[in-house]
Formats: C-alpha cells, structure tokens, sequence
C-alpha cells in the first residue's frame, strides 16, 4: 500500500504486519484542514480493510505531529459565522475521530512536535502514544476565542482529571512531553532519534500479538462510558466472540504444550 486517496497531505505504508499513516503537510506543520482529513480518513479505512495490517502508528512528517485546524486556509470554516453547529465537525472531524475510537485494530501514536487543537485529539484518540522529548501538547483554543474540540472535553477529564483538563484548556499553556507522562496523558517520552524505533517496537508487540487486542482495546473504550454491570456484561458477551477465534485455540494449545504461541490476526 503506497499513498492514500491524497498523497500529498498524507503518506502510507506497510511494514510487515504495521501499517504507517504519516501526516505529510510539513510546511503547515501538519495542520489538519479538510484536505489533509480526507486523506488520513482514506489511509485510515484503507488500514483497517487491509487483512495484512495488525496495528497502525500515526505520526507527522518533520517538525510537527499536527498543529490542528488549518486556519489559514481549508481548515472547515472554524471561524466561520454561520447559524447552528460547525458543519465541519459534524462531517469530517468527529466521524473520524469517533471511528478511530471504534477501530477493530490497535493504534500507536508517535507525536513529533507539536500536537494542538485537534492535533492532541488525533494523537490522545489512539490507543497507545508515545512522544519524543521535544513534543508538546497544547489546547491553543483559548488563544482564539474557540473552544475545544476533536474530543479534547471528553477524553481530557477522563485522562488527566477535571483540575488538569481545566488548567490545559483554560490557560491554554504548553504541555511538555515529559510532564504529560508524568499526569498519565501519554504511554513514553523518548529521545526524539527513538521516537520511530519505541513507536514500531510497541506496534509490533500489538501486531504480534492475539485478534482480541482488538476486541480488548473497544473494551476499555466503552469503560469510559459504561456503568458496572453493563461492562461485565459486555465482557462477556466479547469474551464469547474471543473464545471462537482461531487466535485463542492456538493460544491455549501453546499453553498446554508450553510454547510461545504463533497468533494468526483471526
């Protein structure tokens, strides 16, 4: 698999079992206007449809992860003064967002630089993020006059507490990579020059690894919303799909016969 429906916004490929989607807008460093999101949606489905690809890494190309809304130009009317909701979000932005919440794969983020606005929503939505010493987040909205959005309000309070969440989206200060690992917002904070290697080291821990990771990851997502015995029940309900996989019977047929188990993805 070579470039996405735009390749000049965004960038794929496959390596082994990881499929890569690299935001490749550098000069904007990264900003995700409707051109650059079309392209990522089609990288993105074009990941999931593809049987051979068993986790996607995320990233931006040079000095940026993704600066957010692309004001400037194409950035979805964020500004613009009309009557009702941003069409924008409704159409383009939280569809994506919300099926990458859904994906049946897991995902690695690798923030290089700067990640704002909906740039921190596209990084915090995966499910694993790891970040280089020189990367930042940054709710810049305030700076704006907007408000957040991309799922910032909703995965903020969840990730880092109401005082924190208020304190990012408020004051609208930078936050360093290293101290987001400190309040449990990211997985890793590594050496920039490491950045790729623990990105692709974690995602092929997860390719490797049993179809219920999948199953396992939207598990933790509807935690978030779900109430006790609803989650329970829904445990079980997937454990009864994972039991059926061809992943399982070799996992415990390895157990039995202690040896490391080949999984397959099915």
């Amino acid at each position: 698999m070579d470039g996405a429906q735009n390749p000049s916004k965004v960038r794929t490929e496959v390596q082994g079992k990881i499929g890569i989607i690299t935001l490749n807008d550098p000069a904007t460093l990264n900003a995700a206007g409707l051109e650059l999101m079309e392209g990522l949606t089609g990288a993105f489905d074009a990941m999931v449809a593809d049987p051979a690809v068993r986790a996607i890494v995320i990233t931006g190309e040079g000095r940026g992860f993704c600066s957010g809304a692309n004001l400037s130009g194409g950035g979805g009317g964020a500004v613009a003064r009309t009557d009702g909701p941003n069409q924008a979000l409704l159409k383009v932005y939280n569809p994506f967002v919300s099926a990458v919440r859904k994906s049946p794969k897991p995902l690695v983020a690798a923030v290089n630089g700067v990640a704002a606005g909906v740039g921190a929503s596209l990084a915090l939505v995966c499910d694993l993020i790891v970040a280089a010493e020189s990367a930042y987040f940054l709710q810049a909205f305030r700076r704006i006059g907007l408000v957040p959005d991309g799922g910032s309000t909703y995965l903020l309070p969840r990730l880092v507490g109401k005082a924190r969440a208020m304190e990012l989206t408020l004051l609208g200060e930078k936050l360093p990579a290293a101290t987001a690992l400190d309040w449990g917002l990211i997985n890793r904070c590594v050496p920039d020059a490491e950045l790729m290697s623990t990105a692709l080291s974690l995602a092929n821990q997860l390719a490797d690894g049993p179809i219920s990771l999948g199953y396992t990851r939207n598990l933790i997502w509807a935690s978030l919303d779900a109430a006790w015995h609803d989650q329970i029940e829904a445990e079980a309900f997937v454990q009864g799909d994972a039991q059926r996989t061809d992943d399982a019977r070799e996992g415990v047929m390895a157990f039995i016969q202690k040896r490391p188990a080949e999984f397959k993805g099915r």
